[in-house]
Order: structure tokens, then sequence, then C-alpha cells
């Protein structure tokens, strides 16, 4: 089921509410697209790079930070959870993901778009509205104080 834009959802409305089944669905995604980044997480040192030192994020927010030249949004939560996920909304192009709103629905902990306010479930990227519109989800450590980031193949 795709959902299509509304003249709401695009003028900054709230989006529409996802079903039990899409969010069923997506979680199943999740899980597989959680394993894929575990996997390209336990290759080798050198395809950590360093971000910031982890009491520069505030809790539940996210920063932007260029790994390898690619905007990835890096977000702690409290609890000292981190996760980082692309930066770009596929939706608009624009580098603006780490500046959403964190939060939750049901199980997952999500972030949401500042412009379009699609969803992105921040340990796997999917997008719980439309999967096609994904982003990618990377590997995240803090070691020695600072955030590392490992993107996913």
């Amino acid at each position: 089921m795709k959902h299509e834009p509304t003249a709401s959802a695009m003028d900054g409305a709230a989006p529409a509410p996802v079903s039990a089944a899409a969010a069923a669905a997506a979680a199943t995604e999740a899980e597989a697209m959680a394993a894929a980044v575990a996997e390209a997480a336990a290759s080798a040192d050198d395809t950590w790079t360093d971000v910031c030192a982890a009491d520069a994020i505030v809790p539940d927010t996210g920063v932007c930070a260029s790994v390898q030249g690619r905007h990835v949004a890096v977000f702690r939560l409290k609890g000292e959870r981190y996760f980082a996920i692309d930066n770009v909304d596929p939706k608009s192009g624009a580098s603006v993901l780490s500046r959403g709103l964190v939060g939750s629905l049901g199980e997952q902990i999500v972030v949401a778009s500042p412009l379009y306010k699609n969803h992105f479930d921040l340990r796997t990227g999917a997008c719980l509205e439309d999967a096609a519109h994904s982003v990618g989800a990377h590997a995240v450590q803090v070691q020695d104080g600072r955030v590392r980031v490992a993107l996913a193949a």
C-alpha cells in the first residue's frame, strides 16, 4: 500500500495515521535492515569515522556530520543510546533529518522529517509511510567519549 502525499501532508499538517499492517511490515523490514547494519559494523576498524564528543549531542536530538562525504544524521537518546541514518530527506533532497523531532510510534524509535513529516526508524532508516522513501542506517559506537560512525555497505 503506497501512501500518496495529500495537500495537508505537504503544507505541514500531521501525516495520515500508519496502519497496524504497515507498521508490522515496516518492523519486519526494519529487523532485516538492522541485521545488515550490524554485519557492516563488524568489518575492519578503519571504516569508523570520528564525528564529535558524545556530550556535544544534547539528549533526544540529532546533529549532522559529513562521513566520508555523505551527510549523516547522528542522534543521541536518553540512556546514552546513539543512532545514525542518512540526513537527506528523500522527498525533498534537503539535508534536514537531523533537525527532525525524535519520538516513538509503538515500539519503533523514529525521527519525523521537518519537511514532509515522514517517520524514519532510527534503527533501520525505514520510512514508515512509504518504504520507497527509506534512508540508509549506519552503525554508531562511542569510544573514549567520542561518537564514531561506520557507513553501511
